[in-house]
């Protein structure tokens, strides 16, 4: 089985920081939305978590990727992640694994909540990725969980990517993982120097000789004349770094997640969040089904989709054994709406797949220990999951789900946001659900 780094994709409010605390149990409830990070959370035994990192670049660093705070160097500043890279998230999650070897408790999250202690509190929606450190956990027998948002890795508006300076030649922490890659000094032959190409694009270095990172008047990195591009990547890493996870999606439908996402950004949970602007952008769906796309393009992820019986001849051959060889992973889809239907069979599938053993206990966190942990691991991002951390266990969900209706839905956001802010949600639902469909058409069926 694959020890590759785990990285769960997903969008804003799918119920992701639920997921993550079956990894650290004490995070998942009977939510909206239910808290998927905490279902890993309890799993400190052979899983090392890592709380939605790449946030600080996409948002904040030289690298950043989002116009939310373009024109706010002031705010930027303040973050104290002016300077995160896509490569220092990568560094902070590889060094962050060798400390637990000597004190376990102290996870990248919790260094991150400690650090945001002494800052104004941070902006960034409900990331949804997770991934798992294969060089830097073997040693201790334990794997990397990394939940994150999709769109981080990805330009916003459908702009076409080119890899992140900082990633030119990809990272220890996914060369190190259990498929080809390269050396970790190269891609395509491109040699680099502290992580860029022949030095920063700007010419600029900082007094001590050391490349600086490159700074731009517009706050972009990723535009046309980088000149690291990869044909049909959509994403700020290279295709090989992109291998070297194995990657798992988790969706749920627009309809319950654009309105919770619309809640963190109007008072009072935007003064808690920072993010005082609803952005229909931010919404997801697009970029994760790109990624999905792309990686399904690529031979990371498919054909075989978890769940699925493997046809005789492929059982008789052990061609699944080959996919793994080759660096490939089952397509691996959580539907929000199954889990809380039914959360047992769904991470039965999920766990195998991922190579982690399921125990019933995943589904529990309640005692102080666990809670004591998940308030920590998700202190920054408090506004947007502070239901989370006041969960103790995920239960099937009771009764049949019924869905309403769009006059429905419409009559009960105009009465809680008003009529312009119900048609923003309404329209922003409506041009993602093409997206949430093909994905959900992919999901895991029990």
């Amino acid at each position: 089985m694959s020890n590759r780094p785990i990285f769960m994709a997903t969008h804003p409010r799918a119920c992701s920081t639920a997921f993550e605390r079956l990894v650290y149990p004490e995070l998942l409830a009977d939510l909206d939305p239910p808290p998927l990070t905490q279902v890993f959370m309890t799993r400190r035994d052979i899983l090392q978590t890592a709380h939605e990192p790449f946030g600080d670049a996409f948002y904040y660093g030289p690298e950043r990727l989002s116009v939310r705070f373009a024109d706010d160097e002031e705010a930027r500043v303040k973050s104290g992640f002016s300077q995160s890279t896509y490569k220092t998230i990568m560094d902070r999650l590889e060094n962050d694994g060798k400390e637990v070897r000597s004190n376990p408790p102290q996870l990248f999250a919790r260094h991150e909540a400690k650090r945001s202690r002494q800052l104004p509190q941070r902006p960034l929606p409900e990331i949804s990725c997770y991934v798992i450190c294969s060089n830097t956990y073997h040693q201790q027998g334990k794997r990397v969980f990394i939940k994150d948002i999709a769109h981080y890795l990805l330009p916003p508006n459908g702009t076409p990517a080119n890899v992140a300076p900082t990633l030119v030649g990809g990272h220890n922490l996914t060369n190190g993982s259990d498929v080809d890659s390269n050396d970790g000094h190269s891609v395509n032959g491109v040699e680099h120097t502290n992580g860029f190409v022949n030095g920063p694009t700007n010419g600029d270095a900082n007094t001590n000789g050391n490349a600086a990172a490159p700074t731009h008047t517009n706050g972009f990195v990723n535009g046309p004349t980088n000149g690291n591009g990869e044909e049909d990547n959509p994403t700020v890493m290279p295709t090989e770094m992109l291998r070297g996870f194995h990657w798992t999606f988790l969706i749920r439908h627009p309809r319950r997640s654009i309105p919770s996402y619309f809640r963190c950004t109007i008072p009072p949970l935007s003064e808690l969040t920072g993010f005082h602007e609803f952005m229909p952008s931010e919404a997801g769906y697009d970029e994760l089904r790109r990624l999905f796309d792309y990686l399904l393009d690529q031979g990371i992820i498919g054909p075989a989709k978890a769940g699925d019986e493997a046809p005789l001849d492929e059982a008789l051959n052990d061609a699944s054994s080959d996919r793994e060889r080759a660096g490939q992973c089952s397509i691996t889809v959580i539907d929000a709406d199954d889990l809380l239907n039914n959360p047992e069979a769904i991470l039965k599938t999920y766990c195998k797949e991922v190579g982690i053993d399921y125990s019933p206990a995943m589904l529990q966190w309640g005692d102080d220990d666990n809670q004591r942990y998940a308030a920590e691991a998700f202190e920054k991002w408090y506004g947007f999951h502070h239901d989370a951390i006041d969960s103790t266990c995920l239960r099937p969900r009771a009764g049949h789900h019924k869905v309403p209706t769009v006059e429905a839905e419409n009559e009960e956001w105009r009465k809680k946001y008003g009529d312009d802010a119900a048609r923003v949600i309404r329209q922003t639902v409506d041009a993602n659900v093409a997206d949430y469909e093909y994905l959900k058409s992919f999901a895991i069926k029990v």
